[in-house]
């Protein structure tokens, strides 16, 4: 079993920042390729970027390419989600997700979700 808890939701401004974190515990972190994905009200969970165990492989949708930035740190078991230039359709809410191997975009083929935490971008 591997436990996720993310952190750093919250309201912001179009234009602001946000970074996000998940925290592993359980079995070894570092064997696992880490996703973060998204849900608005009424749409289908979204796949926005991915980091493969090492770190060195990084994997991003379109709709965020550019303004977000994925990353992991191996010794603290986390792995976080740095977010500029925030957009209203940005809003959703943002589970981080383990699988074992590569990443991929499909929410399905993960085994292990954080409990979601809210970002919503508004003036």
């Amino acid at each position: 079993q591997v436990q996720l808890v993310e952190s750093g939701g919250g309201l912001v401004q179009p234009g602001g920042s946000l970074r996000l974190s998940c925290s592993a515990s359980g079995r070894t972190f570092r064997n696992y390729a880490m996703g973060w994905f998204r849900q608005a009200p009424g749409k289908e969970r979204e796949f926005v970027a991915g980091v493969s165990t090492s770190g060195a492989g990084t994997y991003y949708a379109e709709s965020v390419k550019g303004r977000f930035t994925i990353s992991r740190d191996n010794a603290k078991s986390t792995v976080y989600l740095q977010m500029n230039s925030l957009k209203p359709e940005d809003t959703a809410v943002y589970y981080c997700a383990a699988r074992l191997y590569g990443v991929v975009v499909v929410a399905g083929a993960y085994d292990y979700w954080g409990q979601g935490t809210q970002v919503t971008v508004s003036s």
